[in-house]
């Protein structure tokens, strides 16, 4: 040492502990894994103080009274299951969802092989057009259809009274006004559809289309059987994220026909709202708005169960 004394062999001072706890901090922190955490570390604490610690609070929310001063279990749940206007708001939820995912992924794929047929420059421009509906603000162009749908204004009716034939009450008719909100929502959603399949139609190897050809194969060989299986898990992935999204729609229902009429149109969002917010009993919209949780964890165990399963697949 410094000071001329020596230090027993496996004896460690204060300043070597020091050294190496110095030496193990800097190996820590080189670590990619380290870096990585560190980066996500805001991330992850937005997602805990936005995502995470609400979704608890509504949980505890929902097993309060309407006063919020006593715990009253699971009985939030079982009084809306006993409801009709909310068996009615489950049946019209997952009518809702289901049908525009499947018209936005049915339309999405279709336009998603015409863009990608399309010369270069003229597709840019195409796909650009194509994505207006999807970035325009969704309460602004619901405000338009709600004007086209309007029983006094309405562009339609004006249209199907020159052809002489008589108004449609749009949004006055309970499965009319069904059809309505389903066909705003499949025509903002469809440009995300066809985006997501467009990247991945260009991800699909030249080859593959080559070797078909020359074994004879048609266009609707091509599509069935080498483009959908290279797309399976993007459709998976793009599918289940848009009926997450689909499921939790607020804005089109709300400003098209706020849930009527008589109840017919209201989703879960809209029935919360009405419930919690409206009428003063959050407890119970909290409990309206957690029926999705089990719907949605469902549909996702099986998407992502054969997602994991074909990527294992191919990497076998």
């Amino acid at each position: 040492m410094a000071d001329g004394t020596s230090v027993p062999v496996g004896v460690m001072t204060p300043a070597m502990a020091g050294r190496r706890r110095a030496s193990s901090m800097k190996r820590f922190a080189q670590r990619r894994s380290t870096i990585a955490f560190l980066l996500c570390l805001p991330l992850i604490l937005l997602v805990a103080c936005f995502v995470i610690y609400p979704a608890f609070y509504a949980i505890w929310l929902s097993m309060l009274n309407k006063k919020m001063t006593q715990f009253v279990g699971l009985g939030n749940f079982a009084f809306l299951l006993k409801r009709n206007t909310f068996q009615l708001v489950i049946f019209q939820s997952c009518l809702f969802a289901i049908t525009a995912v499947i018209f936005k992924a049915l339309i999405g794929i279709t336009v998603a092989h015409l863009m990608h047929n399309i010369p270069g420059k003229n597709q840019r421009i195409w796909r650009g057009l194509l994505l207006v509906p999807w970035v325009i603000p969704l309460a602004l162009s619901t405000l338009t259809w709600w004007w086209m749908f309007d029983p006094s204004y309405s562009a339609f009716n004006w249209i199907l009274n020159e052809l002489g034939f008589s108004s449609v009450p749009w949004l006055g008719v309970g499965w009319i006004a069904r059809f309505c909100t389903i066909v705003v929502n499949v025509w903002y959603g469809t440009p995300f559809f066809m985006i997501m399949y467009l990247a991945a139609l260009k991800s699909v190897p030249d080859q593959l289309y080559e070797a078909a050809a020359i074994d004879g194969a048609g266009a609707w060989q091509k599509l069935f059987f080498v483009t959908l299986p290279m797309m399976r898990n993007i459709i998976a992935i793009t599918i289940l994220f848009s009926l997450i999204v689909t499921f939790a729609e607020f804005d089109i229902v709300r400003i098209l026909t706020g849930g009527g009429p008589q109840d017919m149109t209201h989703v879960f969002a809209t029935y919360a709202f009405q419930v919690g917010i409206q009428s003063g009993d959050i407890p119970l919209g909290a409990a309206d708005s957690l029926f999705m949780f089990p719907i949605l964890a469902v549909a996702a165990f099986f998407v992502l169960r054969g997602v994991t399963r074909r990527s294992k697949e191919i990497a076998a």
